[in-house]
């Protein structure tokens, strides 16, 4: 199976130059996309033996990985890697592994905290059933982690795709006016409701460094939690089904009235979100499918 791998960078010089070299020697071809960066990212993809592609201006991470998406070239399968995350050895032989089972469109790796042994970072991510996406097992022990199942979807940090999920979710594989957060959510989503599997592979080990996280959320800027709070009602209206919609409603309504009572009383910086989505609903509504969708397990987690 021949691996593709795209790498991200906004200025991450530095830590490609820990995320490059396992990339490189694992993968079949590494792509970095510079996104109009100001530092040596360039120098240093070429010194690592990755291919560089260089953005004219900064654009948002959903548009630079659907630009590298572009620029990959011929593959069976498709590694998407953020800067600041390291390949264990082995990474993309068990990741490529778990992809080649029938069914399987993409696999969830074992991410670990970088600086914390083996605390989990993620174990893939799911959307329960009051349509809240979150990480699995972040902050919990390895061990807990450790039985190969299937998973909801993988978390965007780190997930590798078979090709032809991603053809069939494009062209805008990764939706562009969701801008960064929940794209890997959004995408999960739409590959389950084509009857595409997820696998969980924890002899898939990598360790990254979580930049949002349920411990990290106070310390990110309120434009980065308004915008995570905006992208959660977007992927719902882009991909809710009625008859799911009707089975959870009680639930979605009761975490929704949750949800507007915290931003009244405690967080009123995201209330801006309510408006911001009303804004795209009906883009947003433009892309939803019209074909029948398979059924979607919210809520699912590894074993």
């Amino acid at each position: 199976m021949r691996v593709v791998a795209v790498v991200l960078s906004v200025d991450e010089a530095p830590r490609l130059q820990s995320s490059l070299p396992p990339a490189v020697a694992q993968a079949d071809d590494v792509l970095v996309v510079d996104n109009a960066c100001t530092d040596a990212t360039a120098d240093v993809a070429a010194r690592c033996g990755a291919r560089v592609l260089r953005l004219p201006r900064r654009v948002s991470y959903a548009a630079a990985i659907n630009a590298g998406l572009a620029a990959a070239g011929e593959t069976d399968a498709l590694l998407l890697l953020n800067a600041d995350c390291v390949l264990d050895d082995g990474f993309v032989a068990a990741a490529a592994e778990a992809l080649a089972a029938d069914g399987v469109g993409s696999v969830a790796p074992l991410l670990l905290r970088s600086s914390a042994g083996e605390e989990v970072d993620a174990a893939g991510m799911t959307i329960d059933r009051r349509r809240k996406n979150s990480l699995v097992g972040h902050g919990e022990p390895a061990a807990r982690w450790s039985v190969a199942g299937d998973a909801f979807g993988a978390d965007g940090a780190c997930a590798l795709y078979r090709r032809e999920v991603l053809e069939a979710l494009g062209p805008e594989v990764l939706d562009e006016d969701l801008e960064l957060w929940a794209t890997d959510a959004d995408l999960a989503w739409r590959a389950r409701a084509l009857g595409w599997r997820c696998a969980y592979a924890p002899a898939a080990r990598a360790r990254h460094v979580r930049f949002y996280s349920p411990t990290t959320r106070p310390l990110v800027p309120a434009a980065h939690r308004r915008l995570q709070f905006r992208n959660r009602l977007l992927v719902i209206l882009k991909n809710e089904r009625p008859a799911s919609l009707l089975k959870d409603l009680p639930r979605i309504a009761a975490y929704e009235v949750l949800a507007l009572g915290y931003a009244l009383l405690r967080e009123p910086s995201l209330l801006p979100a309510y408006w911001q989505a009303a804004r795209l609903a009906p883009r947003v509504w433009g892309k939803r499918r019209s074909a029948a969708a398979a059924p979607v397990p919210f809520g699912l987690r590894p074993p």
